[in-house]
């Protein structure tokens, strides 16, 4: 077969999808289909119940993914953070997981994820630029 390589930088929707579909079918041939569930944890204002933060993530191969995190300024250091992640670990208890994994910039939050029992698996410097992107997880028993 012969073959060539094109750039693009206008990406349609069908060529993401002609990579996309026979790599899932090769990961579900060699690792099982994933019963991929997303959920979230919305954090609502009590007074106009707007969604203002929360936690959405993902669970696949028993493995959670949280995906992202986010606590209101006007409402950090009262828990609201630790107490996302603890029900966001019930969940992962519910659905037998094995762990949760999530990823965070040193700017973010890896001091917070240690201190709930999280250990650092990787890191990349430099991403962005003076910063760097940390990898954690938390096997659950």
């Amino acid at each position: 077969m012969a073959s060539r390589i094109e750039l693009s930088w206008d990406v349609k929707e069908a060529d993401h999808q002609a990579i996309l579909k026979p790599l899932r079918a090769y990961n579900v041939a060699n690792g099982g289909a994933p019963a991929h569930e997303n959920f979230a944890l919305l954090l609502r204002d009590s007074a106009s119940n707007e969604v203002i933060g929360g936690l959405h993530g993902a669970i696949a191969y028993q493995w959670m993914h949280i995906e992202h995190l986010f606590v209101p300024e006007q409402v950090r250091g009262q828990g609201t953070g630790s107490q996302l992640m603890k029900m966001a670990e019930d969940v992962a208890r519910q659905k037998a997981c094995i762990g949760i994994w999530l990823d965070t910039s040193s700017f973010q939050a890896p001091h917070f994820y240690q201190k709930l029992g999280f250990s650092e698996f990787g890191k990349i410097t430099d991403y962005p630029p003076g910063h760097s992107l940390h990898f954690f997880q938390k096997r659950l028993n």
